[in-house]
């Protein structure tokens, strides 16, 4: 119930008329902007996406290949690794994120393992491996080779000690061997691609 209470002002000889309206609802409030503002929030989001592109740094080493990260819920993330060097058909090679986003200087721009936790270097969950330690990819005989991993290590845009973007993905011509520190005596860094987000 609505009630038009009338308030006549005379002030200088102008006779003013002010229309207040008051709600009699018994205290209830209209509450749309904030149910409008609740239904915008709780709307799925698009989970965030991101990834590397690789091609080779010798001359001498035909190599290519992407690498896609996923975000999943739960604060995961999925990686999918596709790689083809034809040259190390029926091998295998080393893949690891590396700390610098810069493929320059045949992939010696890009440091050393991506390593935010300062861990020793080991192999993918075991006592003790680096964030970048992806470990060593098997090649069937036309040099092609696949992984997939999910790992909460990881984060695309996260804070320091997880975010992955804007580092740099490394293929080394030899296998890790988990043991050696810093790196696992992985051999030449035979190809790069940096992580960039694709969203």
């Amino acid at each position: 119930m609505k009630k038009s209470i009338f308030l006549n002002l005379v002030t200088g000889g102008l006779l003013l008329m002010t229309t207040t309206w008051v709600s009699c609802n018994s205290g209830e409030t209209s509450n749309t902007a904030a149910t409008d503002s609740t239904a915008a929030t709780t709307e799925p989001m698009a989970m965030a996406k991101a990834m590397a592109t690789l091609t080779g740094t010798m001359p001498d080493t035909t190599l290519n290949g992407t690498v896609e990260f996923d975000a999943e819920a739960g604060g995961q993330v999925k990686m999918k690794l596709e790689l083809m060097v034809p040259s190390k058909a029926n091998k295998s090679v080393a893949v690891h994120i590396h700390q610098m986003g810069d493929c320059g200087d045949m992939g010696k721009m890009t440091g050393g393992h991506w390593n935010p936790t300062n861990q020793s270097h080991g192999k993918w969950g075991s006592a003790s491996f680096h964030s970048g330690d992806i470990g060593n990819i098997s090649l069937d005989n036309t040099g092609k080779g696949s992984l997939e991993l999910t790992s909460n290590l990881w984060s695309i845009g996260g804070d320091s000690t997880t975010n992955i973007l804007d580092r740099a993905i490394i293929v080394h011509g030899g296998v890790d061997d988990y043991t050696s520190q810093p790196a696992g005596n992985s051999g030449a860094r035979i190809g790069c691609g940096v992580i960039k987000k694709s969203n």
